[in-house]
C-alpha cells in the first residue's frame, strides 16, 4: 500500500500546532493543516505489511482499513478514501482529532520509531469529506415500521443511532442534557474539537430520519418502562459519569472539584448555555489569577491543565501517583500492543509542572477555603514513603481519577433489581452485556458503549454503538446488512 519505497525516502509530518503563548488565548482548535500534497506524501509511507496490526483488534477497534485508505491518498482518489472511511467509522471527524491512535502504536514502521500519519491522514479525510459536501444525508431508501429508542447521545449512541436509521428504522434518541453529544460536546474542550463537528452530525441524522429528544432524563423525567413499552427495542447507552471517589481528606472544602463539572461549565460557556443548566450541579468554577493542582494522569487531568491556562491560571501542577514512565518502550517486548511511555499532552506542554510518583495525602484549607495540597512520595507499591512529605499551594483543585460506572440515579435505579451490573477489573459498576448480542438482563433493552465496558476511548464506543446497532437489527428482522 502506498508508495513501495515511500518509508524510506520520506520523513514523518504530523501536524503541527499554535504556539503555546497563542493557543492559551482562546478555545478554538489550534491544528495547523496539511496541504492535501503533503497529506499524500504522509499516505505514501504506508508500507506494504505483511499484516497491518495498524487495523486489527490491536490498533483500530473499529477496523479502520488503513493501508487501504492511506493508498488511496497516495494516489489522490480522496473520494474514495472518503467512502472507504466512512465503511468503518461514522464519525472520523471525532477519532481523528481525539483518539489517542493506537494505530500508529501498532504500525511497523513503530519499531523504528516512526510510525505513518495516520492520525494526520485520518483527519485529512475527514475535513476533506466537508469539503466535497459527503457529510450530507444518506437516508434508508424503504422504512421497516420497527421503532428503536435510545438513551444517551454521545459517541455509542449516534453511531447505533445513524446504522438504525440507515437500516430503516424509526430511531428516537433521548438526551438528559440541552444538546445532543454526551461528553463529546460538554466534556471534552472545544480546543481539542470544536463542537460544529458534532452539530454537523446532528443534522445529517436528522436529514436521515433520527429523532432527537434533549433535556430529557430518562428514569427521571420519563421511565424507562414507558420506552419498553412503546418501542420494539430500547438501547441503554448512558455512559460512565460516576465520578471515582478519591477518599482524600478534606475535599469538601470550597475550591475542591471533581473534574467534569469544571470541564462541563467552561463547554457550556464556549456555547453560549446557561451554566446552571447542567446535570452536573456546582456554582461557578474559574481558574483565573490561580494557582491550580490537578490531581490525576489521565486525559481529563489533561482537559483541565488546558482548561486552567485558557482562563489565566498563573501555576498549574499535576500529580500521578504512578511512576514516570521511560522515555522509550521496549519495542520487543510491547509492540504492537499500547507502551507505557513519556508522553506530553499539547496542555501539559502549555506549562504544566508534573509530579510522578506522588500522593495526595489531603487538601488543606483555612476557613473552609482550600489553601494547600499535602502530598508525599511513594514507592513501587504506591505506599507513601515517611519523611517525603510537602505542601503545594492551592486555590483550586481538580480530581480526576476516572469514573466509576453509569450515575446511580436514572435507568438503572429505575429498574433496580431487574438490571443485573457486573464489577470490572479498574472496580466500576457497569451494566451487564456482552459484547456479542449486546442484550441486558432486561427484556428488549440493549446496552453498549462506556456504561457497559467502563471508561474507555471514544473510538471503542463508535466500535460498540455500531455492534448493538447490528444487533438490534438482527434481532428485530431476522437478518441484517449492517457490517460487524
Amino acid at each position: 500500500m502506498g508508495k513501495v519505497t515511500g518509508f524510506l525516502e520520506i520523513d514523518r509530518q504530523v501536524h503541527k500546532y499554535q504556539p503555546a503563548s497563542d493557543r492559551i488565548r482562546h478555545f478554538k482548535e489550534f491544528t495547523l493543516p496539511m496541504s492535501d500534497k503533503e497529506v499524500e506524501k504522509q499516505a505514501a509511507r504506508c508500507m506494504d505489511c505483511g499484516i497491518p496490526f495498524c487495523h486489527g483488534p490491536t490498533g483500530c477497534p473499529v477496523h479502520n482499513q488503513i493501508p487501504d485508505w492511506n493508498d488511496l491518498v497516495y494516489n489522490g482518489d480522496w473520494d474514495a478514501a472518503i467512502r472507504n472511511l466512512h465503511s468503518t467509522n461514522n464519525f472520523p471527524e471525532w477519532t481523528g482529532r481525539i483518539c489517542p491512535a493506537p494505530c500508529e502504536e501498532a504500525c511497523t514502521l513503530n519499531l523504528e520509531d516512526i510510525p505513518v500519519a495516520i492520525k494526520t491522514v485520518e483527519q485529512a479525510i475527514a475535513d476533506k469529506a466537508y469539503e466535497t459536501g459527503y457529510i450530507r444525508p444518506h437516508p434508508a431508501q424503504s422504512k421497516t415500521g420497527r421503532r428503536v429508542a435510545i438513551i444517551g447521545s454521545g459517541p455509542a449512541g449516534m453511531a447505533a443511532a445513524q446504522q438504525l436509521g440507515r437500516a430503516g428504522h424509526d430511531v428516537h434518541v433521548y438526551e438528559r442534557e440541552t444538546k445532543p453529544g454526551g461528553l463529546m460536546r460538554f466534556g471534552i474542550p472545544d480546543f481539542k474539537m470544536e463542537k460544529r463537528y458534532i452539530d454537523a452530525r446532528v443534522k445529517q441524522m436528522e436529514g436521515e430520519g433520527v429523532t432527537f429528544f434533549c433535556g430529557v432524563n430518562v428514569g427521571v423525567d420519563k421511565p424507562v418502562t414507558e420506552l419498553l413499552a412503546e418501542y420494539d427495542a430500547v438501547l441503554y447507552c448512558g455512559g460512565s459519569e460516576t465520578p471515582r471517589a478519591a477518599g482524600i481528606p478534606g475535599d469538601d472544602l470550597d475550591g475542591v472539584h471533581d473534574a467534569m463539572p469544571y470541564l462541563v461549565q467552561q463547554n457550556k460557556r464556549v456555547g453560549g448555555e446557561d451554566i446552571q443548566s447542567t446535570a452536573w450541579p456546582e456554582k461557578p468554577i474559574l481558574a483565573g489569577g490561580m494557582h491550580v493542582v490537578v490531581v490525576g494522569g489521565g486525559d481529563t487531568a489533561s482537559d483541565c491543565v488546558g482548561t486552567a491556562f485558557r482562563q489565566g491560571a498563573v501555576r498549574v501542577t499535576q500529580l500521578d501517583i504512578r511512576p514516570q514512565p521511560p522515555e522509550k518502550e521496549n519495542k520487543l517486548a510491547v509492540w504492537p500492543y499500547w507502551a507505557t511511555k513519556m508522553r506530553t499532552s499539547s496542555s501539559q506542554a502549555e506549562g504544566a509542572e508534573r509530579e510522578f510518583q506522588v500522593a495526595t495525602l489531603e487538601f488543606i484549607g483555612e476557613e473552609g477555603q482550600l489553601t494547600g495540597v499535602k502530598c508525599c512520595e511513594v514507592d513501587d507499591g504506591r505506599k507513601p514513603i515517611a519523611g517525603t512529605e510537602f505542601v503545594i499551594r492551592a486555590d483550586l483543585a481538580f480530581i480526576a481519577i476516572g469514573f466509576a460506572g453509569p450515575i446511580s440515579g436514572g435507568v438503572t435505579k429505575e429498574l433496580d433489581g431487574q438490571m443485573k451490573l457486573v464489577t470490572d477489573s479498574r472496580r466500576s459498576l457497569n451494566v451487564a452485556a456482552n459484547d456479542r448480542d449486546y442484550r441486558t438482563s432486561v427484556d428488549r433493552l440493549w446496552a453498549a458503549g462506556d456504561v457497559r465496558r467502563g471508561q474507555s476511548l471514544v473510538v471503542w464506543a463508535i466500535r460498540e454503538g455500531r455492534q448493538a446497532a447490528r444487533a438490534i437489527d438482527e434481532a428485530l428482522m431476522g437478518s441484517t446488512v449492517l457490517p460487524a
